[in-house]
């Protein structure tokens, strides 16, 4: 799966930006189980999920801010 970029997630509206992120921790959270109990077969998948994640907050950060002024 290719990694998304800043730019994907400012095109999607606020709604489905919020359920990528939830699916995105849920993720992350299982993610970190499987590591937890040795069964992650790739970790580079841990690393993609969290870069993801930061990047969509970040994104979510900006238009919530844009609201605001």
């Amino acid at each position: 799966m290719p990694v998304k970029k800043a730019k994907d997630f400012r095109g999607m509206p606020a709604k489905e930006l919020a359920a990528h992120i939830r699916g995105l921790r849920e993720e992350l959270f299982n993610l970190r189980l499987q590591q937890g109990t040795g069964q992650l077969e790739n970790n580079q998948r841990l690393r993609i999920v969290r870069k993801e994640l930061a990047c969509a907050l970040t994104v979510q950060g900006e238009g919530a801010a844009a609201d605001q002024n």
